[in-house]
Order: C-alpha cells, then sequence, then structure tokens
C-alpha cells in the first residue's frame, strides 16, 4: 500500500466521500459525532467530500472547504486512506472506484448497480492493488448480509438465497394487502412519503432487487452471475384482489429476489412476484422491511431481518466497513474468491406451482377448456375457486392453483388460454414459492 499504509497506522484515519446526498451525510455525521475531536479512541476524519454541486446547502457539522466538485481532492490525496462511494450508478463510479484502488486508497461503496455489473473487475484490482473493497452496504441496507456469506458461512455449500430485498415494492405490497389499495394509489403515496422515486422504475420493475440478488449470487456460489441471465419481473400486474384469494388459499405475495441450485439443471437466478405461505416467516416482512434466507447444506436455513434502507441503516453498513478497514482487517475478506464456471439454468426449466387468476364467462365449459390446455401442456390443477361473480354482466373470477409444472410448459399454456372466446383477460400468473417440504 505504499505512502498510505501510514495514513492507517496513525491515531487519526482519513476519510474522503465521493457523495454527500443522504447517506453520505449520515456517514460524515457518524465520523463527526462518534469520532470527534474530544474522543481519545478516535482513528476517523473527513477530509474531504466530493459532491455535484458545491453551493447547496449541507445539514451537516462539516468544513465548507472540505466540501468541492474537485475530485483530486479524494482520489489520490495521501491523507485519504479510506475513499467512500455513495454516487451511485455505473460507469463514473466504477471509473472513481478503479482510480481510487489503484492510488492504494481502500474503498467503501454502497453501490449495488456498480457491485453487480463489475464487481468481479473492482475487487480484482482491489487484490492486485493489496487494498480492500468492502461493500456490505450494496444489499439490504443495515442487514449484515455480505459479511456473513464471505467470512461466517464459508464452511457451507449455500442451497438458496432469497429475500425481501427492495423496501419500495414490500412498502406497496404490504399496503395493498392489508388495505385493499390499488397499485397505483399505493405507489403515489410511496412517492409521497419518499420511499420511491419520482421514476419508481428500478424499485417496481426489480431491477434493483436483480443487481442484489446478482452480488449475493456471486459470493454464495463463487461465480459470476450477469445481470442479463436473471430472470426479472416487477409488481404492476400485482393487483389487491390477488391478496384477498391469496390469504384463502393460505398464502401472502412478495417481490422475491432468488439465487438457487439444482444438481440437474444448475444455478438459476430470478426475481419476480411470489406466493408465499403464510406460516413462513418471510411472509411477516411487511412495510419497508428487508429479509434474506441463507440456506446452507450445514447450518439449514438463517433468517437475517431487519431496515433495508435509508440513511441510518445504509449508513451504519458503510461505518461498519470503514471501522474493519481502519482498526486494520485482513485483506482476505474483500478478496474475490476465485470464480468458476457454474452451469446457468434456464428461467423455462423452472418448477413450481403457479396461481392463475382469470376473468371468464359465467358458462358451463369454461373450466374444462382451461383444464384442456393445462392438460396439453403436462398441467394439473390442484384446486379451483370461483369468486366475484357478476351476474348483471356474465362473467366471474377464476382462480386455479396449479400442481408443479416447468415454466416454459406454463407459458405456453397462458398463450393457449388467453385466446379462449371465454376467458376475456387473464390478470394474473404468479409463481408459488415452495419451502420444505411443502408442495
Amino acid at each position: 500500500m505504499g505512502t498510505y499504509m501510514s495514513a492507517l497506522e496513525q491515531r487519526s484515519t482519513g476519510i474522503g466521500l465521493l457523495g454527500l446526498g443522504v447517506v453520505g451525510t449520515a456517514v460524515a455525521k457518524a465520523i463527526i459525532e462518534r469520532h470527534g475531536p474530544n474522543d481519545q479512541s478516535t482513528r476517523l476524519n473527513v477530509v474531504a467530500a466530493v459532491v455535484r454541486d458545491d453551493s447547496r446547502k449541507r445539514y451537516v457539522d462539516l468544513d465548507t472547504s472540505a466540501i468541492s466538485t474537485n475530485l483530486d481532492t479524494v482520489i489520490g490525496n495521501p491523507d485519504i486512506a479510506i475513499v467512500v462511494e455513495l454516487m451511485g450508478g455505473e460507469d463514473l463510479a466504477f471509473d472513481y472506484i478503479t482510480s481510487a484502488l489503484k492510488s492504494g486508497q481502500h474503498v467503501v461503496t454502497a453501490n449495488k448497480e456498480v457491485m453487480a455489473k463489475r464487481g468481479s473487475e473492482l475487487l480484482a484490482t482491489a487484490t492486485a492493488n493489496n487494498v480492500h473493497l468492502y461493500y456490505e452496504a450494496s444489499v439490504a441496507g443495515g442487514i449484515p448480509i455480505i459479511g456473513p456469506l464471505m467470512n461466517d458461512l464459508t464452511a457451507n455449500k449455500i442451497q438458496s438465497v432469497r429475500g425481501i430485498i427492495n423496501g419500495t415494492t414490500n412498502f406497496i405490497l404490504t399496503k395493498m394487502e392489508h388495505e385493499g389499495a390499488d397499485f397505483s394509489d399505493v405507489l403515489a403515496e410511496a412517492q409521497s412519503l419518499g420511499y420511491a422515486e419520482s421514476d419508481p422504475t428500478a424499485d417496481v420493475d426489480g431491477f434493483d432487487a436483480l443487481y442484489k440478488i446478482s452480488v449475493l449470487a456471486r459470493l454464495a456460489y463463487h461465480t459470476e452471475v450477469p445481470v442479463d441471465v436473471i430472470y426479472c419481473e416487477g409488481i404492476r400486474e400485482v393487483h389487491a384482489k390477488d391478496f384477498r384469494y391469496a390469504s384463502e388459499l393460505g398464502y401472502t405475495i412478495k417481490l422475491l429476489a432468488v439465487a438457487q441450485v439444482n444438481s440437474k439443471s444448475g444455478l438459476l437466478a430470478r426475481v419476480h412476484p411470489a406466493l408465499i405461505p403464510l406460516e413462513v416467516p418471510m411472509a411477516s416482512v411487511n412495510g419497508v422491511l428487508n429479509s434474506v434466507e441463507v440456506e446452507g447444506d450445514l447450518v439449514g436455513p438463517l433468517w437475517f431481518q431487519g431496515a433495508g434502507a435509508g440513511p441510518n441503516p445504509t449508513g451504519s453498513a458503510v461505518m461498519g466497513d470503514i471501522l474493519r478497514i481502519a482498526n486494520g482487517a485482513s485483506n482476505s475478506g474483500s478478496s474475490p474468491s476465485t470464480l468458476e464456471p457454474f452451469p446457468i439454468a434456464s428461467m423455462d426449466d423452472h418448477v413450481c406451482q403457479y396461481y392463475i387468476r382469470l376473468t371468464a364467462s359465467d358458462r358451463p365449459g369454461v373450466l374444462a377448456n382451461v383444464a384442456r390446455f393445462l392438460g396439453e401442456a403436462d398441467i394439473s390443477i390442484n384446486s379451483v375457486l370461483q369468486k366475484d361473480t357478476d351476474i348483471e354482466n356474465g362473467h366471474a373470477d377464476l382462480v386455479i392453483m396449479t400442481h408443479p409444472a416447468r415454466e416454459a410448459n406454463m407459458q405456453s399454456a397462458v398463450s393457449s388460454i388467453r385466446e379462449l372466446e371465454t376467458v376475456l383477460q387473464l390478470d394474473s400468473l404468479i409463481r408459488v414459492e415452495t419451502y420444505g417440504d411443502r408442495s
């Protein structure tokens, strides 16, 4: 690490911030308030912060001379041992993190996108320059999950990682379930409360969860899981009445991100809404909370739950990484494991039960026709509910639960069912997540 090792050996470790938004401000405040001049145990000092607009008022007790738009005040600054990247995005963040690592500076980041898309490159650069790159805050906010996968669970062969890892979608789905509200109304509320961005695409269409499960899958299975091989489906097509019917069947609905191995087909990573049995702990994870379940061959299933977003929980994870480096953690924790090719399974081969809701003409033969197309696709029906019969308009909701079926077969059957004259609309197709021996 050359001249930068001396910074860690000193009583005060210099910190440089790239970004001073809500999380950056929380980190700066934590450093200033907990590691100030009157704290004899302090090892941290914010030397400089790079921002896009240095004219904005900042709600943190940081000397204005330390805030600028000049990248050179942080990257390559010999007084800064640890660079904290909190800008977000991919290209600029990748360039800045790479430059800092090559300058001999350690890096802490909360950036799930850059770690999902280019994490292996960045970790290799860190190793080549004998510095740390830590990223606990990139997934599930304040919940410790990166560290356990890198360290505590390495004796296990990981069977699956699945989680509710986007607080915005969990807030929306929880409100829809408990209040019977429509998606668009709850989304507007989430935006007004600051839980959802003005452009909610990354959250509601599943991309945020996709980046996070890519990061977790790489750690769990020691293989590259590119974002473009991960099946991704958001929550826009989930409706309030689906929660009512799901509850009657013993389920709730969550946006799940899953990475799971099958001895025959390989590793499948997927993000989509799923029916979850009400007795499973994850079914009770509501609001903006996150939860991650890791199942190992030795330890069995472990549940990690807590605040998955927000300035203080995310700041907590960032500070934990900073302190690990400042306290002299060995470099092995941030070094990438040797990545090996791992068979990537196709979503077409995924097997699960399915929940189907369709609006159909209320007349004889409708179910028989639907069952015929399902049967031709080698799919058998587990149960059927006829709900909300509208006598005046002559149609009803038909809710079908299937036995386990292959995804490709289901998609083929659904295409045929949509063409039936007596099926006015196929409203919902939601996969059912299997836990333990439940089928």
